[in-house]
Order: C-alpha cells, then structure tokens, then sequence
C-alpha cells in the first residue's frame, strides 16, 4: 500500500469528494498581496458566503467552538466567585448552562442579522474587572462570615460552612473547599445574581441603543486607540489577581497544563501535524494540518486533568474539603453531575425577580463603552482578515445593537455578563484558512446545545481548579499580547503617545489600590454614594481610561499619530488599492426587494442606503482558488 505525504499548500484536487474544493464554485485569492505594515496575506479556503459540505460544516465549527469553550467556562466560574456561589457547583453549572446557550444565540444571530461578518460572541472579559471590584467597595453586595471551620462528624467528614478569606486583595478570594452549601449561602448567591441583572439589562440596553442610533461614530471622534488600549490592558493585568486564585491550589498541576499549552503553540507553531486520511482517489494519504495549535488549550486541559486524575487515584492529595489541595482532585465535584438535570433551558427570571444595584451599575456601564469601542475594532480586523472589504457603516451599527439585545438577555438570564466578539476566533481562521459564515452558524447551534444539556454543563464544572488555572494563564497570557498588538496601529516614535500610555498605565494600577488600602478614605454621609465613589475610582480600567481620554484629546495630535484613522479603517494612503474576494453585498441583510429600493433606508442607521453604489466595488474575480482537502 502506497502512504504518499502531501501538503496542504501544494495539495491539487479536482473533486469536491470528501472535503475536497472545486475551484469552479469557490474563486478565491491564492496570491499574496504585499500592504505595508501587514505583511503577505493567505489565501483563504472558503469565503464568507461559501457554503462547505456539511460534515465539514460540523467539522469547523466544533473546531471553532472548542478554541473558545475554556474562556466560556473560566469567565462563568468568575462570576461564581464574584456572587459567592464558588461552592456550589448545581448553581455554577446553572450560570454555565446559561453562559453557554447565550454565547451561542448571540453568535447565531451576529452572522445571521448582525454585522454578517464570521465573528464569535462569548462572555466579555471587560466585565469581570468591575464586578470583581464590586465585592471590595459593597460589603452587602455579597456577605460571608470572614472566619468559619471545617466540622467533621463521628461517621463521615462533611461542610457545614466555608471558609471565604480575603487574599493579597478584596477581589481574590481563597475558599476554604467544600461540598454543600447551606440554604443561607445559597440565598446569599441567588440575591447577588438577580442584583446583578438589573444593572446588565441597563447596560445592554445603552448597548443596543448606540448601535440603532449610530452614535459609535460620534464617539469614535473622540475614543481611539490610545484611549482603549490600557483601558483594556488594565483588564489583563487586573485578571491575573484572579488567575492567581486558580493556580494556588496546585501549582504543579496549573505549570504542567500552561507549558503543555505553550509549548504546542509556541515552540511547535510552525509544525503541522500529520493525520491519516483517505479518499477514493488517493487511497490511503497523509493530510498535515496544525492540530496540535488549533487546540493547544484543549490538549494542555486534557493533559492537566490525566494529572489530577493520577493524584486522586494514589491519594496524593488528602481526601479531606479542609485541605487547600483539594480541589486538586477529579471527585472534588461530583455531586455538581447527580444534582444537575439532563435538561435544562435558561430563561429570563430563572433565579427570581430581578433586581439592581447601582454599584454594579457603574462597572457595567464602563465595561460597555469598552465593548462597543473593541468590538468596532475586531469588526475591521476580521474584514481584513477574510480579505473583504472593511465593515459599512449599516453592518457596524447592526452589529453592535445585536451585542446590546443579547447583553440585555443575558443579564435577564441571569448569566452575570455581558457578550462580545472575541479576537481569537479571528486569528485562528488565519489558521484553518476558513471564514465561512456557515461555520459560526454551526458555532451556535453546538453553543446552544451544549447549555441545554445540563449534565453536560456540570461535566465541565468537574474540571479540577489548577487545570482552569493552568488554561487561564495562558489565556491571560495571549489576551495580553493581542492588546499590546494593537499598539502598532498608533505611532511608538511619539513622545506624546508614549507619554500618554505610560502615565495611563500607572494611574490605573495606583489610584485602584489606593482606594483599597485606604477604603475609608472615600467616606460621605451617604453609603450608596460612598460605595458610588469606590466604584469609580477603585474601578483600575475606569481610573486608566480616563486618564488616557482626557490626555489624548487635549495634548495636540495628529489622528494618524492617534491611530483614529487606522481605528476607523480610513487608509492615510490613497494610492493603495486592493482588491477583495468579495463585495460589499455581503453585508446587505435579508428584505424585501421593494424595500430595498425605498427612500427611507437612507434615515436607518442600521441598514444599506437605497440602490448603493457600494457594490460596485471592483471585486478581483480572476483570483485562483487554493484546492485544498480536509479530513
């Protein structure tokens, strides 16, 4: 039998069988086209509106489902910390389910109806630093006794009360593990979750209007890069207090998952992986494709928790709740699987009556400002990276009112946070080479019925606490880096930029901790207001953000200098001229052909102007297109 090697670069089919690509119904690019300051381009494999076979469908988008499933469940396991729940893994699988089913609504309804670009929408980052803060500034936001012990009984050890000790900081919690909660605990939880849904209905409700009413380009006058990166960098370096949390219970087992992700990413990122195949044409073939780096979290999870389960097995780590190990192990929390049902459907009001808090009201309301200004951002950088033109403005507006509806979803829901579009599904269509938008179609589909099967939910809440620390190190890691790669859109040789960040940076981490080394500093005749206050200026984003917005539109700049023109996609170069694999109809959403023609469209914020001209934008048809198979 004949084992014939073949790269995907050089891999030429004539056949759609078994994955494979005609090249008659999918004309893309197969040329790079130099730009300056980005480099080559790859040609793609299936453009936005190319439809793949379904089993490669499926394919893909359990692929893409999977690079972003441990942000989904780190993300939600934080909430659990900021509303006291982290002992209950019934109520943690819950916020799960419910993160799970809106991550993938919002992603169905952002390529179907919002912007129609193939963009992820998962749990937003920018909401954890707020909330985390929260806990800090309100004492009734979620009271826990500051010291209780661990009570064994003549026939077995049991939790009757937990231990919730302040760490480092106010927003680190150290638990003393355990696995029951008392009714009054769980109350606790319940009361911080529904206070909490309030104040993200208002949130998304502020999102949803700026996205009908087109505002973001208003504030994108003012708000630029200089002003969101250390705003967004602040969140980074602010999570890595929570990362911490994770990694202490067991610093062995979280090394070994972050080297194992690091190292298949990193050290093996230009290896490809060799995986058997077979088609009637070639017979028994080897097909390389970089596996290992597309799911290098997944893989260093998976190789943490064989860890963890060699440590229970041989009892490495103590069988006792009271010992700081003991999330180690892989039966810490079973019961999160015997008290979850196989079905369950997250919906508004799940937890009881809504309620509000102003206090969680004005991290919210930051952390949407920053959303609305990143998501902006990752809209153009996905349009470039599937090499169509940059987003309209119709397509921006649909897209962030979406994000708006399903923030105010989720706090309905009771998810504890907002929904964003996530960059890193965007570098790794870099990677498979597929923007398809079917893909993400499959993306919520599998999202959705992930958070429905709550037996399946729970399994992931099983996942051993140093595993989750491990995947979020890395994590934090690269989400770091993506925003310090965005400084490359403003000029570094500047004297005023560098001032400007490196002033902002600073009065984000002092003013912050200012605030919680003196907490009675702040202190009116008025609680709600006092708590107000700490808020704000406890709040490490808020304190650099505002510091940077202030020096970025009052010290004299350029907005090229700024980076506003690269925010906004506007080239400074007219004499650059590139071509797309598609035009811009693919952002036109679905009406009736006598609606189209209508004058009115053009009063819409949200939808293309009537009979638009900007279709007629020269589309580069003689593109060749990379024959490529998959498995």
């Amino acid at each position: 039998m004949e084992i014939e090697v073949i790269s995907m670069e050089d891999e030429k089919l004539h056949t759609r069988e078994n994955g494979c690509v005609d090249s008659k119904h999918h004309p893309v690019r197969s040329k790079a086209e130099d730009e300056p300051g980005v480099g080559s381009e790859c040609p793609l494999i299936y453009k936005i509106s190319d439809r793949p076979p379904a089993h490669l469908i499926f394919f893909f988008g359990f692929q893409q489902a999977v690079i972003s499933i441990a942000h989904q469940l780190v993300v939600s396991l934080l909430v659990a910390e900021v509303v006291c729940a982290s002992n209950d893994s019934a109520l943690k699988a819950r916020l799960l389910s419910s993160t799970l089913f809106m991550t993938g609504f919002t992603t169905l309804l952002m390529v179907t109806i919002g912007s129609r670009l193939p963009l992820f929408q998962g749990a937003a980052i920018e909401y954890l630093s707020p909330l985390l803060m929260l806990g800090a500034v309100d004492s009734t936001f979620c009271a826990t006794d500051t010291k209780r012990a661990c009570v064994h009984s003549a026939n077995q050890a049991v939790m009757n009360v937990s231990v919730f000790d302040r760490v480092s900081n106010a927003t680190t919690l150290m638990t003393s593990l355990f696995n029951n909660t008392s009714i009054s605990d769980y109350e606790r939880s319940i009361n911080a979750i529904t206070s909490l849904q309030g104040s993200l209905m208002v949130a998304g409700a502020l999102h949803t209007f700026v996205g009908f009413t087109g505002l973001v380009g208003v504030m994108l006058r003012f708000v630029g890069p200089m002003t969101i990166i250390p705003a967004v960098l602040l969140i980074g370096l602010y999570m890595i207090k929570a990362t911490a949390k994770f990694v202490f219970v067991n610093w062995i087992v979280a090394v070994i998952t972050a080297s194992v992700t690091l190292f298949l990413s990193l050290y093996l990122g230009r290896k490809k992986t060799p995986i058997p195949s077979w088609s009637r044409a070639k017979g028994f073939h080897i097909v390389w494709y970089p596996l290992h780096q597309v799911f290098s979290i997944l893989i260093g999870m998976i190789v943490g928790t064989v860890v963890c389960a060699f440590f229970t097995a041989y009892n490495v780590v103590p069988n006792d709740p009271c010992n700081p190990h003991f999330r180690t192990r892989t039966d810490a929390r079973i019961e999160a699987m015997e008290k979850s049902d196989w079905l369950t459907f997250p919906y508004p009001g799940q937890f009881g009556a809504i309620g509000f808090s102003s206090n969680a009201l004005v991290g919210c309301l930051l952390a949407t400002v920053l959303s609305i200004l990143d998501s902006v951002g990752d809209y153009f950088a996905c349009a470039r990276a599937c090499h169509v033109p940059p987003p309209p403005r119709h397509a921006v507006n649909r897209g962030l009112a979406v994000e708006g509806v399903c923030t105010l979803l989720s706090g309905a829901v009771g998810c504890g946070h907002a929904t964003t579009t996530y960059a890193g599904n965007i570098g790794a269509m870099g990677l498979t080479k597929v923007a398809s938008r079917w893909v993400f179609v499959m993306v919520g589909v599998i999202y959705m019925a992930i958070g429905l099967l709550g037996k399946l939910s729970a399994l992931f809440i099983m996942i051993p606490e140093p595993v989750l620390g491990g995947a979020l190190l890395s994590i934090t890691a690269v989400f770091i880096g993506v925003i310090l790669s965005n400084l490359t859109e403003i000029s570094l040789h500047s004297t005023r930029n560098l001032a400007i960040l490196g002033l902002s940076l600073t009065v984000g981490i002092m003013v912050p901790h200012f605030v919680e080394t003196n907490p009675d500093i702040i202190k009116t005749d008025n609680v709600a207001l006092s708590n107000f206050l700490k808020m704000f200026f406890g709040n490490a984003n808020f304190a650099g953000a505002l510091c940077a917005f202030i020096l970025d539109n009052t010290v004299p700049g350029t907005k090229k200098e700024r980076g506003i023109l690269a925010w906004s996609g506007v080239k400074s170069d007219a004499s650059i001229t590139k071509k797309y694999s598609e035009g811009y109809e693919l952002y036109n959403p679905w009406m009736p052909s006598e609606m189209r023609k209508s004058r009115w469209l053009k009063f819409i914020p949200f939808l293309p102007e009537p009979e638009t001209d900007m279709t007629s934008l020269k589309v580069n048809n003689k593109i060749e297109h990379e024959q490529t198979e998959f498995l």
